[in-house]
């Protein structure tokens, strides 16, 4: 029998920042199901991420995508 999916506080498009990578950038969502994110950074690239082990914060889009 499968578990049931959990929806995740984040959704695809959504803008991320990393607060203990800083150096990674803004990130944009690509996949979010339960604690699993994959998000791409501007100097990090594409990263699988656990969010019940990092915190990432939500931030507004950047001005050349609204």
């Amino acid at each position: 029998m499968q578990k049931p999916v959990q929806m995740s506080q984040f959704a695809p498009g959504d803008w991320v920042r990393h607060p203990e990578r800083p150096d990674w950038g803004l990130g944009r969502v690509q996949s979010a199901l339960g604690a699993r994110l994959t998000a791409t950074f501007e100097n990090a690239g594409k990263q699988a991420l656990n969010t019940e082990i990092v915190s990432l914060v939500r931030v507004e889009p950047p001005q050349h995508f609204e």
